[in-house]
């Protein structure tokens, strides 16, 4: 499978994925880009989108980066600064980039941007590389 149709199999099982809609934008090796509309019930008590969202959204962007290969890799530490709160009605887009790569472990940047490409937040994830395939698990 290339890199797309790992992304996509990985996507039909994921449900929180399809719950908070996130569309897969463009996927490439050890890479991809996605986007993902912020609802109502995204949003916590100071009308501001949730962090876990947030969080989440990066997290996704990770799973579906690092595992592209086919090789099944799953999140050993991550990092997240916010730098400006959504709001309901934003469209977020997390991009996912590979910055260094070992036999068992890959450090990913990403960054969260809304729909006027104000960085919303910036994650680092760090993979751990278990040994075996995406579609075996």
């Amino acid at each position: 499978m290339n890199p797309r149709q790992v992304a996509d199999y990985m996507f039909n099982q994921d449900y929180f994925s399809q719950w908070m809609n996130i569309k897969m934008i463009e996927v490439k090796e050890n890479y991809c880009l996605i986007e993902m509309p912020i609802k109502k019930d995204m949003i916590n008590g100071l009308k501001t989108v949730h962090g876990g969202v947030t969080f989440a959204f990066a997290d996704s962007a990770l799973a579906f980066s690092s595992n592209n290969t086919g090789d099944a890799a799953v999140a050993l530490n991550c990092i997240i600064n916010f730098t400006k709160a959504g709001k309901e009605g934003d469209v977020f887009r997390a991009e996912s980039v590979l910055v260094n790569d070992t036999r068992k472990t890959a450090v990913y940047d990403i960054q969260i941007t809304n729909q006027s490409q104000e960085l919303i937040a910036k994650f680092v994830g760090t993979v751990y590389k278990i040994g075996k395939k995406v579609t075996d698990l």
